[in-house]
């Protein structure tokens, strides 16, 4: 048998395809939408490709199962009682399916989601199982937050997480290896580590597991208090994976615009995502457009920022560049890219159209204007665990996804100097101020380097800058 993984950053996802050579069929396991890596790795393996596994109805991204199945015919395995919409063979706890030569048997593990399953396979003529696929229950040294539902059932099911848990650890041998879904950087863990392990085995997680050394209600207590924001994009994915996704049949590829065409589509309303690093948008950028850098973190904060799957134009520059744009926000139900500025800022200047800039500033510089200035307003937009640990004194406070919601709450007239940790995350809330004709500074670097250069902090909470925004803080975890 042979595993092949294939991760996904920023959506902390991981991926599988499963051979087994004797036969040379083929199986995936909880596949992401663009499916061509997986065509590809199955030719190169000389495999085909016979069956799709899905562990759970999946909170954090669209499911690339549909998308798969259409393609090469395989059959798509889930749990009996995920209410899936579209064909499928429905499994319950027990029920074995055979891939060649292997078998993957099914394991209740409810508690990420209700009906939550992992898969055992046992290659050819073994008692033990050689890997165990645990989707978002058993991750590498942690578990799968269990909020994501309904909250009235968060207790109920991170209950039944500690069981599940248990199940798994307690029957099965220390040298299985163990293949999670949900990685280092995905929201679905009830803590995020950016260190994690992408894959381990039972003995390991005997020893780090949360569920390993302590009982029920003290593993509840702690993954309870473990959780922290999620995207709002969120509350669309289970829906749209348990009816089943549009079929795309190819990875969309958005048009070329001219800069009066894309001009004239952001007067009605449709946000441009620059794409660019922070350096050049910050020197100059199309009035009212939204930096967020092409990195991994991509999709997800388009996820967080704009309304779900309304249209989206694009300023990137490269084909190679587009394609990724796309291909992460089809992962996440993103199907309206509009087009895209052809000539980027260049083609846009030559049109004789105008464009902005605003200040970048280090955080030793930053020390200095808000030793002197008064009036000068920090904005911190790292999330509530960050600033608890520390931050500047007076700053104010909105999580950056947040943000839209509060676009009322940063004065006006005021200059604002936005921070983060590293500055990624100040970039995007400076030019989602400057959109609004604000003063902004985005600050290079961030809370951590101020710290460190010793200058005064504060720590512990902060209290929401206004009513909407308590509400909002109050319900956070009320959104499925």
């Amino acid at each position: 048998m042979q595993i092949e993984q294939f991760y996904v950053g920023g959506l902390g996802h991981q991926s599988y395809l499963v051979v087994d050579e004797e036969t040379q069929t083929a199986a995936v396991v909880d596949p992401r939408r663009d499916i061509d890596v997986y065509l590809n790795a199955a030719q190169v393996a000389n495999a085909r490709i016979t069956h799709i596994f899905e562990t759970h109805v999946h909170n954090d991204y669209v499911t690339g199962a549909r998308e798969l199945a259409a393609r090469v015919g395989a059959t798509i395995v889930n749990a009996a009682a995920a209410g899936l919409r579209y064909d499928h063979q429905g499994v319950n706890d027990g029920d074995r399916v055979t891939v060649g030569s292997l078998v993957f048997a099914a394991l209740a593990t409810p508690g990420h989601t209700p009906a939550h399953v992992s898969y055992a396979v046992y290659e050819q003529g073994a008692s033990d199982p050689t890997a165990v696929f645990t989707g978002g229950s058993m991750m590498a040294g942690s578990a799968g937050r269990t909020d994501l539902v309904a909250p009235g059932m968060t207790v109920t099911l991170t209950r039944a997480q500690y069981h599940s848990l248990r199940r798994l650890l307690d029957t099965l041998p220390a040298t299985t290896r163990v293949y999670p879904t949900h990685g280092a950087g995905s929201f679905c863990g009830a803590t995020r580590s950016a260190d994690a392990a992408r894959f381990s085995t039972i003995g390991q997680e005997r020893l780090v597991s949360p569920a390993a050394h302590t009982d029920e209600a003290s593993f509840v207590k702690a993954q309870l208090a473990g959780f922290g924001v999620y995207p709002t994009y969120y509350a669309y994915m289970h829906g749209i994976n348990q009816r089943g996704p549009r079929v795309l049949g190819e990875l969309p590829t958005p048009a070329p615009l001219s800069p009066h065409a894309v001009q004239a589509q952001m007067q009605d309303g449709v946000p441009l995502i620059d794409g660019r690093g922070r350096d050049a948008f910050a020197h100059e950028h199309v009035p009212g457009s939204l930096n967020i850098e092409l990195d991994e973190n991509f999709g997800t904060y388009v996820g967080w920022l704009t309304p779900f799957n309304a249209p989206v134009l694009l300023q990137v520059e490269d084909a190679d560049g587009r394609r990724e744009a796309v291909a992460q926000l089809i992962r996440i139900g993103y199907e309206q890219v509009n087009g895209y500025l052809e000539g980027g800022i260049v083609a846009w200047k030559a049109a004789g159209l105008p464009v902005e800039s605003f200040e970048r500033m280090s955080v030793d510089e930053l020390y200095r204007r808000w030793s002197h200035d008064p009036a000068l307003v920090v904005l911190d937009v790292r999330d509530d665990q960050e600033w608890a640990a520390g931050h500047i004194p007076g700053a104010q406070h909105i999580h950056i996804g947040d943000l839209m919601r509060h676009l009322n709450a940063p004065p006006r007239e005021a200059q604002i100097a936005v921070i983060c940790r590293s500055g990624h995350r100040a970039e995007i809330g400076a030019s989602i101020l400057a959109a609004t004709g604000r003063h902004v500074i985005a600050v290079q670097g961030g809370a951590p380097d101020w710290i460190d250069a010793g200058y005064p902090t504060e720590v512990g909470a902060t209290q929401p800058v206004s009513e909407s925004q308590r509400a909002y803080a109050a319900a956070e975890h009320a959104h499925p």
